[in-house]
């Protein structure tokens, strides 16, 4: 089977072996090897506010985080979705923990919605067509979209929507949607320019050595979008999921100005307790004696609004 995979990563590999996702689903739940957490915890969430986000700035980026890997994106009078799954479950199955940071009926007129991957986590059917905005995914996903446009980028395509500029990246995952369909679709991460600034949306992905081209390609990023959990056990997820000390390795390969945590707290998909990522994330980040206004853990419904480095120098410029 390995070799008919459509896609692989940059590294040449494919998927995680059948063998070892029966062992951690099935063989290691059976005997308890598997590390034991509440379904639930308390994550923090603030009241978005949805009259100013139905108007999106002309300068700089405007990000808000509505849970798991879920942003709006807003910049240049455009506002896009990214991986939006803004329903009760994924899947029909797994409940949310927390968010989301608005309902469909509170998003403002949604000009794209941006697709990192075909998992149920972040392609979410129900939500994409409720919101029926145009989606931009990865090649070979327009199969996973029936009756919904979709525009497929390979890795490194770039398009406009509206004021912004997307370009689809590449990441360190898989794709799977049914049970003949392995690696048929493309993954990847969104670079998303517009207003003098840009952020970077991871997808889902482990560690790899692209997060140094991604920095080279778009030096001066004004912000990286990270996932943080999902990652226990490690000797099953790590091939496909960054740990929070992953998370700030990146964010230094990339040189980006912030690194924005997300992909957590909101589904239970793991074995690590809810609440441990940020945690984690917070300690290797004061062990590094990284700056502390760099980092931003944001609440499911906040909004970080990105300045970009070019119009911040200018800003100062005129101050002084």
């Amino acid at each position: 089977m390995a070799d008919t995979l459509r896609f692989r990563n940059l590294d040449g590999s494919g998927p995680v072996p059948f063998g070892q996702v029966l062992r951690w689903a099935l063989v290691d739940k059976l005997t308890g090897r598997r590390r034991r957490a509440p379904a639930r915890a308390p994550v923090p969430e603030v009241r978005a506010d949805v009259e100013a986000l139905r108007r999106p700035p002309l300068e700089g980026l405007r990000v808000t985080w509505l849970g798991h890997a879920s942003w709006l994106v807003q910049g240049a009078h455009t506002s896009v979705l990214i991986d939006p799954a803004l329903g009760p479950r994924i899947s029909g199955v797994i409940p949310r923990n927390a968010g989301p940071g608005l309902r469909v009926d509170q998003l403002p007129e949604i000009d794209a919605a941006l697709v990192t991957h075909n998992h149920y986590d972040h392609l979410d059917a129900p939500t994409l067509r409720a919101v029926g905005a145009p989606v931009v995914a990865g090649l070979g996903t327009r199969a996973n979209l029936r009756g919904l446009a979709c525009t497929e980028l390979a890795w490194w395509d770039r398009l406009h929507v509206g004021g912004l500029s997307i370009t689809f990246v590449p990441s360190q995952h898989w794709s799977r949607r049914g049970l003949a369909d392995m690696n048929e679709a493309l993954w990847g991460g969104f670079v998303v320019e517009g207003g003098g600034a840009r952020v970077y949306h991871a997808g889902d992905t482990a560690y790899f050595a692209g997060f140094k081209e991604i920095g080279q390609r778009f030096p001066g990023l004004d912000a990286a979008l990270l996932p943080i959990g999902a990652y226990d056990p490690e000797w099953f997820m790590r091939p496909q999921h960054m740990n929070p000390e992953d998370a700030v390795q990146a964010f230094l390969d990339l040189g980006a100005r912030r690194l924005v945590a997300m992909h957590w707290g909101t589904f239970k998909l793991t074995d690590e307790p809810l609440d441990e990522p940020p945690k984690r994330l917070r300690a290797d980040w004061e062990r590094r004696g990284l700056p502390e206004d760099a980092l931003f853990i944001p609440a499911i419904g906040e909004t970080l609004s990105l300045t970009g480095a070019r119009l911040a120098a200018e800003a100062g410029q005129r101050a002084e």
